[in-house]
């Protein structure tokens, strides 16, 4: 297991998550990345492989925190906490997120929690998105024209960039899809994005607006595990 170098200075590794199944299931597989913004080290929504699984993934980790003046974890929702608190006090880092990711560290002296519209570490900007409001905070990655998504976004596994139901896709899940939810990201079609980086799926590494303007005027796609 390592880290693979996607565009310059964006590393990308997957592993399994813990916690999902059936083993086989869309979503088994979780990504996590890395970005070198200038001397910071952004890494998004981390998790850990196993074991020794983990070793190659931290000896990449290992030299771009070791070239960074400072390393920050940026979290999207707060159940993708993850493995924050361990790569927290690996590289002294701080961790960015949404107020509930407090409740799932076990010290929040290294925790700032994540207002949308200011800016963060490396520029990092994160938007509100949702109506009802929800917890997730997609994040601009300014340093590589990048948006990453928690879950609200997915690439199915035909390779398409979604919206991602999480009921099955009747009538009136269509209908709140098109009228409630996705127009609370539009404010996301504005940016200049090349790349969107997903937590389920592999990345959308070119004509990232347009792909996600055109997911957006999509209906979403629904799996359940």
């Amino acid at each position: 297991m390592s880290a693979v170098e996607l565009a310059p200075g964006l590393w990308r590794w997957t592993t399994r998550h813990p916690d999902w199944h059936p083993a086989d299931a869309f979503g088994t597989e979780v990504a996590s990345f890395a970005l070198v913004a200038g001397d910071e080290l952004l890494l998004v929504d981390p998790l850990l492989p196993d074991g020794d699984g983990a070793e190659g993934v931290l000896t990449r980790l290992d030299t771009l925190a070791a070239t960074a003046k400072s390393t920050h974890i940026l979290i999207t929702i707060g159940y993708h906490v993850r493995s924050a608190e361990p790569l927290c006090d690996r590289y002294a880092a701080h961790i960015h997120g949404p107020k509930t990711v407090a409740s799932r560290l076990t010290d929040t002296k290294a925790f700032t929690i994540i207002e949308p519209g200011v800016p963060g570490p490396a520029g990092t900007i994160a938007y509100a998105i949702g109506s009802p409001r929800r917890t997730e905070l997609p994040l601009w990655l300014p340093s590589h024209a990048a948006i990453a998504f928690g879950d609200a976004l997915v690439t199915t596994p035909e390779g398409k960039l979604r919206m991602w139901a999480q009921k099955p896709r009747d009538a009136q899940q269509i209908a709140f899809y098109r009228s409630r939810f996705s127009p609370t990201l539009d404010p996301l079609r504005d940016l200049p994005a090349e790349r969107i980086l997903t937590t389920h799926g592999p990345p959308i590494l070119s004509n990232g607006a347009a792909t996600l303007a055109s997911a957006l005027n999509t209906d979403p796609w629904f799996h359940h595990s």
